[in-house]
């Protein structure tokens, strides 16, 4: 892989702050865009802005058409069995929580998540709890933050209703088993959702082989346009599924008292979509299967072994999640006692134009748990670069001599 020449494909590259180049490692929370991508989106703007699946004219026959095209491209992807199974949502967020809210959910009904779980992962639960009374059980992480998989046993049987899991965690880069997770749980009739936000973009997904009944991601973490995103499910269950939200484009024909859905995933796709943001995607997602993700996976170990080789023995600094960096995808989040780490990423950023997430994540329920202020967490993606992570690790140093 020739990381200088992709880098080429990316505008930003050409920017600088006050002549200085910029290190964007903050890629977990959202990525840089390719200049197809970017170009895909201005076309629909330009040259063909209309409606799709509503009008009957040429521009928005195309609209509609590309918006297909980009469904198959992802269902591709993803490895679904059919583009139907794909709905266009606006965001890992959304995908969960119209699972949540769709599946007919009922008091005493059991849901299982990990201690590790995005807010996105926890509060729609939390408020179906007081809701109407669900019970929401939580899987203690082992050592280095690693998934318990001997509790998640213990706690799995016939009355659990859903199991909702991070495949890859935002807070440190750990991915878990999940063909095990899924496998234990189908052998109690259990469903299966994952959030693959920080999985998809690094990592071949397919949901066939995994055999996982509804999966979530989101664009702008894969080289997408903002505000894009997707929840795949199988068919037979979205046809099950009632929609939370509904309205034009959701259904057949309605009367003063009457109405009759659409198929999936019409019916869940309610109002007007973001026509520009979807090409977007399905071009984004052509071009990670361009660059591959064995290249992809190869760069960020790389980097990632850099840094945190170089870190790890500086006095009061703590990596979070398993000491080794394999393990950790692209994901180096760590904490220094006694140090805030909005300080941290705030000196790095005014110093030396490196851009980095600072705080708890959206992970606020464990640092809670640990009594761990925040961390600052460099994230990773293939067209970061050796120099990039050596003035990052050069940096670092002299801003905690300072601080």
């Amino acid at each position: 892989m020739n990381i200088n020449k992709l880098r080429q494909d990316f505008p930003f590259f050409q920017k600088t702050l006050n002549r200085k180049p910029i290190i964007y490692f903050d890629n977990a929370c959202q990525s840089l865009r390719p200049q197809s991508v970017i170009d895909a989106v201005v076309n629909y703007y330009q040259d063909y802005p209309a409606c799709g699946g509503r009008s009957m004219h040429r521009l928005a026959a195309k609209v509609t058409q590309k918006c297909d095209e980009a469904r198959s491209i992802i269902a591709r992807f993803v490895g679904a069995k059919r583009k139907e199974e794909i709905i266009f949502t606006r965001n890992t967020t959304e995908g969960i929580n119209l699972v949540a809210h769709s599946l007919g959910l009922q008091k005493g009904d059991i849901v299982v998540t990990s201690d590790k779980e995005h807010n996105s992962n926890l509060i729609p639960w939390q408020i179906l709890a007081k809701k109407i009374g669900i019970i929401h059980k939580i899987i203690p992480s082992r050592e280095e933050n690693i998934f318990g998989l001997e509790g998640f046993k213990k706690v799995m049987n016939e009355e659990v209703k859903l199991v909702s899991l991070g495949f890859t965690s935002n807070l440190d880069g750990v991915t878990i088993p999940a063909s095990e997770i899924i496998k234990i749980a189908h052998q109690f009739g259990v469903l299966v959702l994952l959030d693959v936000a920080q999985t998809a973009p690094h990592h071949k997904i397919d949901v066939t082989a995994l055999d996982v009944d509804f999966l979530a991601f989101s664009g702008h973490k894969m080289l997408g346009p903002s505000g894009t995103g997707v929840l795949y499910g199988k068919y037979h269950l979205l046809e099950k599924l009632e929609p939370f939200l509904v309205g034009g484009d959701t259904v057949v024909s309605s009367t003063y008292d009457s109405h009759k859905l659409l198929p999936p995933p019409e019916k869940f796709e309610a109002g007007l979509q973001d026509y520009a943001g979807i090409i977007g995607l399905g071009e984004a997602v052509r071009y990670l299967e361009k660059v591959g993700f064995e290249n992809i996976t190869e760069q960020e170990h790389t980097l990632n072994k850099f840094i945190s080789n170089e870190i790890v023995n500086i006095p009061h600094l703590h990596i979070i999640g398993p000491e080794d960096p394999s393990k950790r995808g692209g994901i180096v989040s760590f904490y220094i006692e006694g140090v805030d780490s909005h300080q941290v990423a705030l000196m790095l950023d005014e110093s030396a134009n490196i851009m980095v997430r600072s705080g708890q994540h959206c992970v606020h329920s464990w640092f809670a748990s640990k009594k761990i202020a925040g961390s600052v967490r460099a994230s990773l993606y293939f067209y970061n670069t050796q120099e990039e992570a050596e003035i990052f690790v050069n940096q670092l140093k002299k801003v905690i001599r300072v601080l």
